[in-house]
């Protein structure tokens, strides 16, 4: 069992990860139906319908997991991002072992393109172990305001921190195609 400071970081940084992925995806489904075709692991008419599930069911569960403890969804939405991570982990995996390691990942919408790395796998992994985690529960104790501070900031640290390296992996993938242009 996790501390409740801790589960709460690991759950408000999950669905802020899986709340905005859903607004990037949803904001461009062509270009993220595009990613998912690209994978080529479904038929064109799945892929277009996956490229419509995977927004809703990111900001269905962003939202299941911020909603009170006594809605009882917050286990079964941990289990599910468990999943869906698991799920894009393995659509990685399976192209990167087609060495196929040239296309999006679809994970960041349109705006920043990041090929397939073994980085990647590591990270949906580390989500899983978040999500699975939270699953875990929590210890009974009542938070302070300190905690409160300490909660918001570590979740700000952690999006922050997040959103920086998967710029660096878009600008340097950028800058790997462009010198081979050179």
């Amino acid at each position: 069992m996790l501390d409740p400071a801790l589960e709460l970081v690991l759950r408000g940084a999950l669905a802020l990860l899986l709340g905005t992925g859903a607004v990037q995806k949803a904001r461009d489904l062509a270009s993220f139906r595009a990613a998912v075709e690209g994978y080529e692991l479904l038929p064109a008419r799945a892929a277009a319908i996956a490229a419509c599930a995977f927004p809703a069911l990111e900001a269905a569960l962003a939202l299941a997991l911020v909603v009170p403890l006594g809605l009882g969804l917050r286990g079964l939405a941990l289990g599910a991002v468990a999943l869906l991570f698991t799920l894009y982990g393995t659509g990685i995996a399976i192209n990167l072992a087609r060495g196929r390691r040239e296309i999006d990942c679809g994970c960041s919408g349109p705006a920043a393109r990041i090929p397939l790395s073994g980085w990647l796998l590591a990270r949906n992994a580390l989500l899983v172990g978040a999500a699975l985690a939270c699953l875990g529960g929590a210890t009974q104790r009542s938070l302070g305001a300190v905690d409160v501070l300490t909660i918001a900031g570590a979740v700000t640290l952690l999006a922050l921190a997040w959103t920086a390296l998967h710029g660096l992996l878009a600008y340097s993938a950028a800058l790997h195609r462009m010198q081979e242009d050179v």
